[in-house]
C-alpha cells in the first residue's frame, strides 16, 4: 500500500528539493519527492508531491510541511507501487544534443548524457524553460560562437551550467542560486555528472547569490555568456545588472517568462543597448540576445 503527501509550494522551494535520506535519517525506506508545475499560466505556484511505501506518521508530515507553503493533502494510492513507479523517473528528455535522464534510465551514448534524480523534476529537462534553454546553448554552439567565461543565474539543479561547460569545456563557468539548498543539490549533481568545480578553465564555481549580488559574480566579470533562467519580473529589475556584467558582443539568453510577458523582458534589454537575435516560440519564450559590440 503507498501513501502520498502532496502540499502547494513556490518555484524555488520545488526547485530545491533536497536527498530525501537526509530528511528522514530514521526511515529504512525514505519517500521519493517530487516537485512540478500543475498549471504553468501560474509559473510561481508549485507542487511537492511525496511517495511513502506506509502511512506517514507526524514527524514525517511536519518535516515535509517545511518543505513548502500550506496544508499537506494525505491520498492512499492502493496496491500498486508508485513509490517504485516514482523511482522509475520521467521520461528522458532530449534537447539538442543533450540527454538528460533519470538514474533509472541508461545513457544515450550518442549524447550529451546527464544524470538528474527524479526527485527533483524541474532540473531534470522536463520543463519548457529547461529545455528550451539547452536548445538554445546547443545551436550557440553549432553556430560557431565561443565562450571562455559564462554565469548560470539562479541555476537551479545546475543543469545549463553542466551543458555550457560541456559545450565549450575550456570555459570557466559561475552558476549561482539565491537558495543555499538548490546550491547544495547543484553540487550534487555536478559529482554525479562527473563535473569539476573549481575555478579554472573548465571547472565550475558554485555559490549562493541573490542576483548580480555576489563579490564572486563581480569578480569574474565581464561575462561573454550569461544565462538566466528565473521569471519575468527578476528578468526585467535584472536587466541593468546583467548587461553591465556582460562584455560587448556577448551573448545573454533568458527563460522562465511567458509569451505575454517576452516584449516587457526584451525591451528592458534592448533599451540597455541589448539586441534581440531570437525571440523565441511558443508559451514559454527563450530570448536571445546579444550586448552591442
Amino acid at each position: 500500500m503507498s501513501w502520498r503527501v502532496t502540499l502547494p509550494a513556490t518555484r524555488a522551494q520545488g526547485e530545491a528539493i533536497g536527498e530525501t535520506e537526509e530528511l528522514f535519517p530514521d526511515r529504512d525506506t525514505p519517500p521519493v519527492l517530487v516537485a512540478d508545475e500543475p498549471d504553468e499560466s501560474r509559473p510561481d505556484e508549485w507542487l511537492i508531491h511525496a511517495y511513502f511505501e506506509d502511512e506517514p506518521d507526524p514527524e514525517a508530515l511536519a518535516t515535509l510541511s517545511a518543505l513548502g507553503n500550506g496544508p499537506a493533502q494525505i491520498a492512499q494510492l492502493g496496491e500498486e507501487n508508485w513509490v517504485a513507479k516514482s523511482q522509475a523517473g520521467l521520461e528522458p528528455i532530449r534537447a539538442g544534443r543533450f540527454y538528460v535522464h533519470t538514474p533509472a534510465a541508461t545513457p544515450d551514448p550518442q549524447s550529451i548524457n546527464f544524470e538528474i534524480d527524479a526527485g527533483l523534476a524541474f532540473g531534470t529537462g522536463q520543463h519548457a524553460t529547461t529545455k528550451g534553454c539547452l536548445e538554445a546553448l546547443d545551436r550557440l554552439e553549432r553556430e560557431g560562437k565561443r565562450f571562455v567565461n559564462v554565469a548560470d543565474i539562479g541555476t537551479g539543479t545546475g543543469l545549463l551550467a553542466f551543458g555550457a561547460l560541456r559545450l565549450w569545456p575550456e570555459a570557466r563557468v559561475i552558476a549561482t542560486d539565491i537558495d543555499d539548498i538548490a546550491v547544495d543539490v547543484a553540487r550534487d549533481n555536478a559529482a554525479i555528472n562527473g563535473l569539476v568545480e573549481g575555478e579554472g578553465p573548465g571547472e565550475m564555481l558554485l555559490a549562493t547569490a541573490d542576483g548580480m549580488n555576489s563579490p564572486l559574480l563581480s569578480a569574474r566579470a565581464p561575462y561573454d555568456l550569461l544565462i538566466a533562467n528565473i521569471l519575468a519580473g527578476p528578468l526585467i529589475d535584472l536587466a541593468s545588472d546583467f548587461v553591465a556584467a556582460v562584455s560587448p558582443g556577448a551573448s545573454i539568453v533568458l527563460a522562465g517568462l511567458l509569451d505575454t510577458q517576452a516584449d516587457a523582458v526584451a525591451k528592458a534589454y534592448t533599451s540597455r543597448g541589448c539586441r534581440l537575435v531570437d525571440g523565441g516560440h511558443g508559451e514559454w519564450r527563450i530570448l536571445l540576445l546579444e550586448r552591442d559590440a
